[in-house]
């Protein structure tokens, strides 16, 4: 029986990877499911490399982008990164040297980068046109509102557009903005999430999207690591599963390999919601990082200094963990969700998808078995 995203989106099933990985991505989609790239930080002429990659290594199969258009697109061009990264209070930058001498790391390396353009901070329609220019089957706005001009274009070449919402207002805002499909992320997801569960706010948000009279796929996203979740999940009203966190481990993923070993031996009280590497909360592996940061009572800077100002130190970090530096490998870490106390091993993303076939399956099965 077919399921309503794959009819929509034209994938085998309804499993979508979300990945900052194009590796992950054609992998994913390859193997039935559908992956879609996160592009909101690339250049428009990255993304234009990017997609002609998966073009050429997807064969055939439907992927999709995530980019981001801000709501209100104001910027101001004469304010240059160097300008912006010279607000960063000089007590947080000597805190964060402190933290790279600590650990054996060049301060060199973890030193904020600027230059004499601005921020890349409006690029959103930019690289959604780019993207139109490729065979892409689904295009996600990856926070806020989607705006009028996202909506139109995706109406104007036939390709639905998502949105990713945390609660069940952010959702009937997105309904009434005229999106084609609803990913509603509970807590549990790694990045930026909000804080309800996702086991609450999916059939909060179905129940909502349906009292509101609209007909609207929600896909659930937060902490989903099997096929048996994604059957709970759709249980509860949702159409399939969106995913980020579970292909981290894999030998495609974006990750370095220190990470992918912490990742597995890691259970799931040892994430941590965060401020301090964006500036906004966002789920991360808990390392010395965090610890660092809590000792010394710093609260984080706003968006988006915090992140020009640990980025370029979480780089260096992972840079010298990778080259088997003992206390970088302490302080290193990435976005994750804490369903990561479910991954054991490093698996093929082609593997991960089948599984997840084989658990929905076996999901569906025991379900039909307990109301018999």
């Amino acid at each position: 029986m077919p399921f309503k995203m794959t009819e929509m989106v034209g994938c085998e099933f309804p499993l979508f990877a979300f990945s900052h990985c194009r590796d992950v991505v054609a992998a994913a989609s390859r193997a039935g499911g559908f992956g879609v790239l996160g592009a909101v930080s690339y250049t428009p002429e990255q993304l234009e490399h990017e997609l002609k990659w998966i073009d050429d290594h997807v064969d055939g199969k439907p992927y999709g982008v995530d980019v981001l258009i801000p709501e209100v697109q104001a910027v101001d061009k004469s304010i240059t990164a160097d300008a912006i990264i010279a607000q960063i209070p000089s007590e947080y930058r000597d805190f964060v040297r402190q933290i790279l001498r600590d650990a054996g790391v060049s301060e060199e390396a973890g030193s904020p980068q600027g230059g004499n353009q601005a921020p890349n901070t409006s690029l959103g329609q930019e690289l959604l046109e780019v993207s139109f220019n490729h065979p892409v089957r689904l295009i996600a706005n990856a926070l806020g509102t989607a705006p009028p001009e996202m909506i139109a274009a995706g109406k104007k070449h036939g390709i639905p557009v998502a949105a990713l919402v945390g609660a069940k207002e952010h959702a009937l805002k997105q309904v009434e903005a005229g999106v084609d499909i609803i990913v509603a992320q509970g807590g549990e997801g790694g990045g930026h999430c909000g804080d309800v569960s996702t086991v609450v706010l999916i059939p909060e948000v179905v129940r909502a999207i349906k009292d509101a009279g609209a007909d609207i796929p929600v896909l659930a996203a937060g902490g989903i690591m099997t096929g048996e979740q994604m059957a709970g999940m759709m249980a509860m009203g949702a159409d399939g599963a969106w995913c980020g966190s579970v292909w981290l481990a894999s030998p495609e993923a974006e990750t370095t390999e220190v990470f992918r070993e912490k990742m597995i031996a890691a259970g799931s009280r040892d994430t941590i919601r965060s401020k301090h590497r964006t500036g906004k909360f966002s789920r991360q592996l808990k390392s010395e990082w965090h610890e660092r940061w809590e000792s010394a009572g710093l609260p984080a800077l706003p968006m988006p200094l915090m992140s020009l100002l640990a980025e370029p130190v979480l780089r260096a970090i992972d840079q010298a963990a990778v080259g088997g530096n003992a206390q970088a490998q302490a302080l290193s870490s990435y976005w994750v969700g804490q369903g990561l106390g479910l991954v054991q091993d490093s698996r093929g993303v082609g593997t991960i998808v089948q599984d997840f076939k084989a658990g929905l399956a076996r999901g569906f099965e025991d379900l039909a078995e307990a109301v018999e």
